[in-house]
């Protein structure tokens, strides 16, 4: 008895091995902190790497390429980001000659400090939990 091989090839039942297994991933548990604000997501991990983005890049347009996310989406976040705090966390500069670009405000950077903090502290305080969780996992 043949059996054909995905390119066609004929080859003897007996000879044919066993599929290899796909590779198995580790599980892995994820922190996905949110501040609302009535309907709204006034922070949450998208923003925060935006904002990361923005000051490794001091650009919106290249922080929304760097994430692939699009030109408009970073735009939009960056406007519902500063219109939801009592200060903004993003400052633009119009462009010139050597073109604009943008940089976290001191309330930005404070922003993004806390709020990774937030996540490692409570990465910490739940280890024992998460290991425990994990190993249920297959």
């Amino acid at each position: 008895m043949t059996a054909r091989t995905p390119a066609g090839a004929a080859t003897s039942a007996d000879d044919a091995s066993p599929r290899p297994r796909p590779r198995r991933h580790e599980p892995v548990a994820r922190f996905r902190l949110r501040v609302t604000s009535g309907e709204i997501i006034a922070i949450g991990p998208g923003k925060i790497d935006l904002l990361e983005a923005i000051v490794e890049t001091q650009s919106i347009t290249a922080a929304a390429k760097s994430i692939g996310m699009s030109y408009r989406r970073a735009w939009m976040l960056v406007d519902q980001i500063n219109a939801g705090l009592r200060q903004p966390a993003v400052a633009s500069a119009k462009g010139g000659e050597h073109g604009g670009g943008s940089q976290l405000t001191a309330v930005g950077v404070a922003l993004v400090e806390r709020y990774r903090r937030i996540e490692a502290r409570a990465a910490e305080a739940c280890a024992d939990d998460i290991a425990a969780l994990l190993r249920l996992v297959k």
